[in-house]
């Protein structure tokens, strides 16, 4: 068998892609191609055909061809055995045969071709093999980056450890000048996002502010020579990042596009500014049952502006499942119990300026299943040729509106891409990650239900755990400030507010 090239083209002989195995001119490539359409009779179902010097062996993919230019004297078996490789391998890196696709992945195919055949003859390969190949995993590239997983672990230790340093060197310069107060505002945070905006603004108001001289030598420069390495590691992801590599957080052990997945932050705000924060961890059964779902919740309060020091905020709790709320120690309970009013307990202290104070936070823990927001429903069924599986979901919370949903379904490896049946929204496979994900723009009252059917070869234990991700701009609690004063003559002050609503952990097991 001498095989001259293999080309993926149009009904009409247009080349998309052309690998040749032998010395041959473009010119000569593209003039085979082009007399291929011609040459075929549709009276009789052949699959191939042959000049006075070339023989053409071919197969219809929808709108195109994969095409074979071999030898008169190649053996045709063979020939026809090598086409059905080819045109198995193409579906690998397409998920649609149309031609835009293919000029996308043209390099994808190339060097799956040249696992298939090498100086003409066909190697003894299969279609896992050439996956295998094409993927070049390697052992001493997990080694580099488990070694860098560990160094950005450090860093970020070290770094948590500096910005206590500093946090308790700006309480200690705020007593010496104003005395006792507020040395505990801020300093305990419901997460560790809410502890890297702690950690930036101290660092940043360090520079301006003179320190003691006993602690000005440790503190500051070596604070800064940390942030030095943080940049360099972020810098280096962010490069590894730009060349297609998928980098997972080791402090979240999420990939960077959910970490990352938030609201967009207001473009204006008041110079008193109030952030209502939640997060819901939530684990489901395959079968139905709730197992664990809790909801942490904060508010974090901000002045800028010093003559709006001395305030109150009124809060409107309209949550009726249960939840249980907790206020800073600094804030009067008595009055919060009373009237759902945060105040300082001393109304003469003003609330600290141009810092996130977290005021007030709860928590609501349930196993009762009308609580969950959203839920999804899994029904992997065999079938002859695999498995096929339907998904649906149905938002419970009508007062929710859920932003940037992506459901992510776990699919077995080395099977090729599922068969998209059914669809709401759009999806995306990840061959790499074995994870089809399906994304959703906006789930709201107005389509509340969707569903999404494929096929693929495995069994029904392959596809779960399925893990869920969204955002919202509505609190899932329905607590809110709405209204803030002057603790003196109760005049309104305006004020902002941004809420989210987003997610931890959202799996069905």
């Amino acid at each position: 068998m001498v095989l001259l090239a293999a080309a993926v083209c149009t009904k009409a002989g247009k080349a998309l892609v052309s690998r040749q195995f032998v010395e041959m001119t473009r010119t000569r490539v593209e003039g085979l191609l082009a007399a291929f359409p011609k040459l075929m009779n549709t009276g009789k179902q052949h699959t191939f055909v042959e000049t006075e010097s070339v023989r053409y062996v071919y197969q219809p993919l929808e709108k195109l061809y994969m095409v074979l230019v071999t030898t008169k004297n190649s053996n045709i078996l063979e020939d026809l055995e090598t086409l059905r490789l080819f045109s198995r391998v193409i579906p690998e890196y397409c998920r649609v045969l149309e031609e835009s696709e293919i000029s996308e992945h043209c390099f994808d195919l190339i060097f799956a071709f040249d696992e298939i055949v090498a100086l003409g003859y066909r190697e003894n390969v299969n279609l896992a093999q050439i996956r295998t190949f094409t993927e070049m995993d390697s052992h001493e590239e997990k080694v580099f980056r488990a070694v860098r997983e560990t160094q950005e672990r450090e860093a970020k230790a070290e770094m948590r450890r500096k910005a206590k340093e500093l946090q308790q060197i700006r309480r200690d310069g705020e007593r010496g000048k104003k005395g006792p107060g507020f040395g505990g505002f801020g300093s305990s945070g419901m997460s560790s996002s809410n502890t890297a905006i702690i950690t930036d603004t101290l660092i940043e108001a360090e520079k301006p502010k003179p320190t003691p001289a006993p602690v000005r030598s440790s503190g500051p420069s070596k604070a800064l020579k940390l942030l030095g390495k943080g940049k360099e590691v972020d810098d280096f992801v962010d490069k590894l990042k730009s060349e297609g590599e998928n980098i997972i957080l080791p402090s979240t052990g999420k990939r960077p596009s959910e970490a990352s997945k938030s609201l967009p932050p207001p473009t204006h705000t008041e110079s008193v500014h109030m952030r209502v924060e939640e997060k819901i961890t939530l684990t489901c059964g395959r079968d139905g049952g709730l197992q664990n779902m809790e909801v942490l919740g904060m508010i974090t309060l901000r002045v800028s502006d010093e003559k709006n020091g001395r305030i109150r905020l009124k809060v409107s709790n309209n949550d009726k499942r249960g939840v249980q709320l907790q206020t800073h120690p600094n804030v009067d309970k008595k009055l919060f119990t009373a009237e759902s009013v945060i105040g300082l307990k001393n109304p003469d202290k003003s609330f600290p300026l141009k810092s996130d104070v977290g005021v007030l936070k709860w928590r609501l823990q349930t196993t009762d299943e009308s609580f969950i927001p959203l839920t999804i429903n899994c029904w992997p069924s065999e079938s002859g040729t695999g498995c096929d599986v339907n998904i649906e979901y149905e938002l419970q919370d009508e007062c929710l509106e859920l932003n940037d949903v992506v459901i992510s379904i776990p699919v077995p490896s080395g099977v090729g891409a599922p068969v998209i049946g059914d669809l709401d929204g759009e999806y995306r496979h990840d061959s790499r990650r074995n994870v089809l994900e399906w994304c959703l723009p906006v789930i709201d009252v107005k389509n509340k239900t969707g569903s999404l059917e494929f096929s693929i070869p495995g069994q029904p234990n392959d596809f779960f755990p399925v893990n869920v991700s969204f955002v919202s701009k509505g609190s899932y609690c329905d607590i809110q400030v709405t209204k803030v004063y002057q603790v003196d003559g109760d005049s309104p002050v305006r004020f902002s507010t941004e809420t989210s609503f987003v997610v931890d952990k959202y799996e069905i097991l």
